[in-house]
């Protein structure tokens, strides 16, 4: 499978911006799916995750109730729905899926647990 992080930009604070997650080589069914950041000089962080049938979502504490995760799995793709952003989320997104069978405990909320990685959207918002 292959990934592909579309939907950055630049908004003002307080604005929204969805994200999108395309796969294509074969079905994401198998996966769980999870969002990344990485803002400059910082760590990879976890924004969210859902899992495979896309019945469990789990987010960071910093952007719960303002990020919406979820997946179509009829279009193999994943979205990240961003409101109220905040110039602190400034960052490059990254979608990334986990394959079920290594992953079958729990949805998992680490980098290393996914192994395959899209390329990443940059997303910048402005105060």
């Amino acid at each position: 499978v292959q990934l592909q992080a579309s939907g950055g930009g630049l908004v003002q604070a307080g604005g929204s911006l969805s994200l999108s997650c395309a796969a294509s080589g074969r079905t994401l069914n198998n996966y769980h799916v999870g969002w990344f950041r990485q803002a400059p000089g910082k760590e990879r962080e976890f924004v969210a995750a859902t899992n495979w049938n896309g019945d469990t979502t789990n987010y960071a504490g910093s952007v719960e109730g303002r990020f919406t995760i979820s997946r179509d799995s009829a279009k193999n793709m994943a979205y990240l729905q961003m409101d109220t952003l905040k110039p602190e989320d400034t960052a490059v997104y990254f979608c990334a899926a986990a394959d079920v069978r290594t992953n079958f405990l729990a949805l998992p909320i680490i980098a290393s647990a996914y192994e395959l990685w899209g390329q990443g959207t940059l997303v910048t918002v402005s105060s």
